[in-house]
């Protein structure tokens, strides 16, 4: 196990927080320890517990200073299902090197000036959908979950409170093509490259015709802020019932694009790490999503990108993923339907390729997933190909039904999302492990 990589995602529901440690390669180096995200949208113990964990039985201590050292610290994004277990009392203890996050989270980037915009605007209207009471939908809700005020809190640790507690460290906005050598960090065992997001968030991700969408929309976001005044049960003297009704469902329906393509831009902003240690490569790849093909200067999604401008990384296979998005299909390049011929199929089957009959697929895969929160996360059609393409995985039907009087339809959406695909082989995958009762994280070793 010293010898070996180690690869831990913790159990927080729906969220990351995966630990690495990276071994020794003399006696003259340490193993190096990274956390990347830690966030969830579900009970924040389930994260407290996490990092306790972490800090009392992986780090190591930092000579008689009572405090232990984590070399690398990363905030792939700023959704609160990565970030929000960043608290700086959880931390306090913790000797940091450096800490790593996206450039969409530098509200001094110039090149992401609509896409901060798009977030204010985006915020302002859930704030003030919600502080009228207007009853939400479980796809809206997800949304807004993932702007709540709490998320304001864990950004400023980050961006702030964290690092001035490390002695004033600087953060790290980090961009593809940035290396663990030029930004700095003492690695001698191993490479880290960022593979995305590409600095020009607004070019890449947001794209010129989204801005020019937007950009008259201030007034509105203005108009229902959080901070106006609010009479949550009074409806205005001069507009009728049905007028009214009228105007509540056109403020949903805006916030709610507002709050897709907000979302869908921070995913796609995520830092993507590629490892390499001893001719092994592992990915990490956020919450990055994929679209149907790269377009130059329109909204584009981070697998297209990396595929069209850092194709030397990925045109290879990798023996370790990542799966991003807790499994959701938006996130994983897969399109079932399609030749290997495309693009998104192209990418799949460059980093994970399908082994040939009668042989073994040599990488390996872990998803940090809960269903409950989501229905359609994560995608079973998705999972059952995935468990073709590597070597570490579970019937789960079959580890199911070893426990005595298991019942099924305790399985969140049994009937609808995971009973097609249980018999089928699938990733370790963190929701279905806790129910197997083996333990707090899913450790995949290297």
């Amino acid at each position: 196990m010293a010898n070996k990589l180690l690869i831990r995602l913790y159990n927080v529901g729906l969220g990351d927080c995966i630990y690495v440690r990276i071994p020794a390669d003399s006696p003259a180096t340490n193993d190096f320890h990274i956390l990347i995200d830690c966030g969830s949208l579900g009970e924040k113990v389930l994260l407290e517990n996490a990092l306790k964990h972490l800090e009392t039985k992986m780090l190591p201590s930092v000579g008689n200073t009572g405090k232990k050292r984590l070399d690398l610290l990363v905030a792939t994004h700023p959704h609160k299902d990565h970030i929000i277990g960043f608290d700086p009392d959880a931390f306090k203890n913790i000797q940091i090197g450096q800490v790593w996050l996206s450039p969409i989270m530098n509200k001094n980037h110039q090149q992401a000036e609509n896409t901060h915009s798009l977030q204010a605007f985006t915020t302002n209207a859930i704030r003030g959908i919600q502080a009228r009471g207007l009853a939400l939908g479980p796809e809206f809700a997800l949304l807004a979950a993932l702007y709540g005020l709490d998320r304001k809190g864990a950004e400023k640790a980050l961006t702030e409170t964290i690092p001035r507690q490390q002695n004033g460290i600087e953060p790290k906005y980090v961009k593809a093509g940035d290396t663990s050598s030029s930004l700095g960090l003492a690695l001698p065992q191993a490479k880290i490259t960022v593979v995305g997001p590409e600095n020009n968030i607004d070019y890449f991700y947001l794209g010129d015709d989204e801005a020019a969408g937007f950009q008259g929309l201030a007034g509105f976001a203005k108009t229902f802020a959080a901070e106006a005044p609010v009479k949550k049960s009074l409806q205005p003297s001069n507009i009728s019932v049905g007028d009214f009704q009228k105007l509540q469902s056109r403020m949903l329906s805006d916030a709610f694009a507002f709050a897709n393509l907000s979302s869908e831009v921070e995913n796609n902003s995520s830092v993507v790490l590629l490892i390499e240690w001893r001719n092994k490569r592992l990915l990490f790849v956020g919450d990055a999503e994929w679209d149907e093909q790269f377009k130059e200067g329109k909204r584009n999604a981070s697998w297209n990108v990396m595929w069209n401008k850092r194709k030397s990384l990925l045109n290879k296979p990798i023996d370790f993923l990542k799966i991003g998005h807790h499994g959701s299909v938006n996130a994983t390049p897969w399109l079932a339907d399609a030749p290997d011929t495309h693009e998104v199929n192209q990418i799949l089957n460059a980093i994970l390729p399908r082994p040939a009959q009668g042989k073994t697929p040599k990488a390996q895969a872990v998803v940090s997933t809960k269903r409950a929160n989501y229905d359609v996360i994560p995608d079973t059609n998705l999972m059952a190909e995935l468990g073709k393409r590597v070597k570490k995985q579970r019937i789960y039907k079959t580890a199911f039904g070893k426990i005595p009087d298991f019942d099924f339809n305790s399985i969140p959406f049994y009937a609808d999302k995971e009973q097609a695909n249980l018999n089928k082989k699938q990733p370790y995958r963190t929701d279905f492990e806790k129910m197997l009762d083996k333990g707090e994280f899913v450790d995949i070793t290297i």
